[in-house]
């Protein structure tokens, strides 16, 4: 996990609801996804860490497809699946996911991943952290990230435009997702350099859930930010 480093400072964020990316962001599931997809790369003849790289903060039937155009998508999906779902050693909740989570009341924040409903809902069990109420993983969308659809789609089911809306990300691609969508984005510095995050447009940097203090819940969600200079 990349972290990173420099001067810290607060600021405060105001806002209807929070969406939060899942790996890299909720949970660290890092070495198991890792492991899956360096196998199938061997087994397929690609190379190891690129594919990693291609796969990691999209849905997997999207880099599927890129790699093996003429294959059956569907049935290979399915043994990605199988296999993530079974390899869960290693999957932790992040700092400060489990106290932010616990915090936020239930009807202002969801999960927003580009993994698939059943994979999500094992690594949030294994790693000790809610089922979210309001849930957008990519067997509910045609479009997956970096395109807005997923948050423009998790901000709809809150009741809320995403621009009253703070996506939390770890990767350019969903950056753009959210950006995309018309709403704020916190980045962390758990998956790829702060430089990275920047390019793709995050509004603020921070290290992870840590980092982000519930204030207060009235009307409005008010947050505090610690965040860090690069």
């Amino acid at each position: 996990m990349v972290q990173g480093t420099g001067i810290r400072k607060l600021i405060q964020v105001t806002c209807k609801a929070l969406l939060f990316d899942m790996d890299g962001v909720l949970i660290d599931s890092t070495p198991a996804v890792a492991r899956v997809w360096r196998r199938w790369a061997i087994e397929h003849g690609f190379e190891p860490e690129s594919t990693i790289r291609m796969a990691h903060g999209r849905p997997s039937i999207a880099t599927l497809r890129d790699l093996l155009p003429n294959a059956d998508h569907e049935a290979e999906n399915r043994e990605v699946e199988r296999r993530e779902i079974e390899d869960t050693e290693g999957v932790v909740a992040l700092p400060g996911s489990r106290e932010l989570l616990s915090a936020l009341p239930d009807d202002r924040w969801a999960v927003v991943t580009s993994a698939t409903r059943p994979l999500a809902q094992a690594r949030l069990r294994v790693a000790g952290l809610p089922i979210p109420k309001f849930f957008v993983t990519s067997n509910d969308i045609v479009k997956g990230k970096p395109d807005p659809e997923p948050y423009i789609k998790g901000s709809t089911l809150l009741g809320f435009s995403p621009k009253d809306c703070v996506v939390v990300e770890d990767v350019p691609a969903g950056i753009r997702s959210g950006k995309g969508a018309g709403a704020r984005v916190i980045a962390f510095t758990t998956t790829v350099a702060p430089r990275e995050l920047t390019a793709a447009g995050a509004d603020w940097i921070l290290p992870n859930c840590g980092a982000i203090r519930l204030e207060g819940a009235r009307g409005e969600l008010a947050l505090s930010l610690e965040l860090s200079e690069q």
